[in-house]
């Protein structure tokens, strides 16, 4: 493939993605062009970039969803490239085809590729053609509800549920028991429709407290590939990451080489080119079972580009341009430690439940060892209408304790007013000695915290009681006020009254 020259490219996303995009191309000298929505016309990306177009109103379908609009912008701009970043249609294969047809170069893999990877369940069959080891399950979508409890009764419960088209814990379902299978699949399948546009969904055999690990990869058009290790990502919410790190405190040198060994294999076996991600389930006995596939960079690229100081993006870029991978395998190393921390719009004290709104006051950590990859600024108003994730908080130290100490004072100093974040739930999680020791899996959030949380909720739910129960003796005494007639009296007894309502 010869080698040609990127001189504009789109970037077709939002929020801190979309800056981290355009600061790569800037310190590459590739302008940039924006898009946004009618809620995003505010946001940071668009100002960062050197040109920005709406693209429609705040629903995502209506906006980063719409193929025709994002390309009609990239003709109109003269973008010679378009990346898509991650989510919305980073791993769409008719967007990647679109690009193709349009002679604007997609930066990611080739589209017949996204639909050989992207969808979960073909992804599956060239695991097992490739003799990676993938967790016991269907390998196609499962068509009704009959074939789904006769799959199941051959897999065993539990299982999980999950949509063939996406990730990101949506259309996922744990199923315990057979009687729980039809209501789930309606659940997954409507889900999976609304966030992918595909309701298909598969099985997987539930495995017993697993750990979640990652292999990135990377490869060019010219036949090499390479992996840059891995990122534990066990410590999750509703089944959606929320702190991960690199190296994982649970592999060993022999796991990471056999894992980037199989991860390798299969990008050869996909014929896969750019930057992409290789999902594992790692069970007790640390046997790796293959997962998924991501055909795109992940929201937690940063822990690998810290610790092996490669800019992800930038690769991605250049591979993109007809480049070849300038190191090979032997030359990358793994040097200390990072962790990074998702900082969400989202109150832990109601089950995460978003918390849009205007920032009011932002102060970001500093100095040396933090990375702040962030969407956001003060006076900005996160919006409701997509994901609530405003920024990824990386701390890097020689060991995991130093990177750990350092991500603890980090969060200590970010201090963002005006809406709830995540930052309470990881000052918890950092002081949590099983996280210090290293000792978790993906269940760690609902066994960590679900039983302590309900220790500090009961003594507020005493207390509200206990308030409750002397307003209405206050009510029931204000009833019984005699009353003089006159105007004093009778004002006082009205305002204590609606003072108590």
């Amino acid at each position: 493939m010869a080698e040609r020259s990127l001189q504009k490219i789109l970037v077709a996303n939002r929020g801190e993605i979309a800056v981290r995009i355009i600061r790569a191309c800037r310190e590459m000298g590739i302008a940039t062009v924006a898009v946004y929505s009618d809620a995003d016309r505010p946001a940071l990306h668009v100002r960062l970039a050197d040109e920005a177009y709406g693209v429609g109103p705040a629903p995502s379908r209506d906006s980063y969803l719409r193929i025709d609009r994002i390309l009609d912008t990239a003709k109109r701009s003269a973008a010679d490239a378009i990346h898509p970043g991650y989510g919305f249609l980073a791993e769409n294969a008719n967007f990647a085809k679109a690009c193709e047809g349009a002679g604007i170069v997609f930066i990611g893999p080739r589209s017949e590729t996204i639909a050989l990877m992207g969808e979960k369940t073909s992804a599956r069959r060239v695991a097992v053609a490739a003799g990676v080891p993938v967790v016991p399950g269907t390998l196609e979508p499962v068509a009704d509800l009959e074939a789904l409890r006769q799959e199941a009764a051959r897999i065993g419960f539990p299982l999980m549920l999950k949509a063939a088209a996406g990730g990101g814990g949506k259309g996922l379902r744990l199923v315990a028991r057979a009687t729980d299978l039809e209501a789930a699949l309606a659940r997954a399948k409507g889900e999976a429709k609304s966030a992918f546009g595909d309701d298909s969904v598969y099985l997987e055999k539930a495995l017993a407290r697993p750990r979640h690990i990652e292999i990135q990869v990377l490869a060019d058009h010219y036949g090499k590939a390479v992996h840059l290790f891995e990122r534990e990502c066990s410590i999750q919410r509703r089944h959606q990451k929320i702190i991960e790190e690199s190296p994982s405190p649970f592999v060993t040198p022999a796991l990471r080489e056999r894992m980037g060994a199989l991860a390798v294999s299969l990008v050869r076996k996909s014929g896969y080119v750019n930057a992409g991600t290789i999902e594992f389930l790692v069970d007790a006995e640390r046997n790796p079972y293959f997962l998924e596939m991501n055909t795109r960079l992940q929201v937690e690229h940063p822990v690998t580009e810290v610790v092996t100081g490669e800019d992800l993006v930038k690769l991605q870029i250049r591979i993109a341009r007809g480049e070849k991978l300038p190191f090979r395998q032997e030359q990358l190393t793994q040097r200390g430690h990072a962790i990074e921390c998702r900082v969400y719009a989202e109150d832990p004290e109601r089950g995460f439940l978003p918390s849009p709104g205007r920032i009011a006051a932002l102060r970001v950590p500093g100095g040396p060892g933090v990375r702040d990859d962030s969407g956001v600024y003060e006076g900005y108003e996160v919006p409701i209408h997509y994901d609530p994730l405003i920024s990824k908080l990386v701390t890097w130290g020689y060991s995991r304790r130093d990177a750990i100490l350092r991500m603890r004072r980090a969060v200590s100093e970010y201090k963002i007013l005006g809406i709830e974040t995540t930052l309470p739930f990881f000052e918890r999680v950092l002081h949590h000695p099983a996280f210090v020791e290293g000792d978790f899996d993906t269940s760690f959030v609902d066994h960590a915290f679900a039983a302590a949380d309900r220790e500090r909720v009961r003594p507020l739910e005493v207390a509200a009681v206990a308030a409750a129960l002397q307003a209405l003796r206050e009510r029931q005494n204000a009833r019984l006020l005699p009353s003089s007639g006159s105007a004093r009296s009778y004002w006082r007894s009205a305002a204590l009254k609606d003072g108590l309502r």
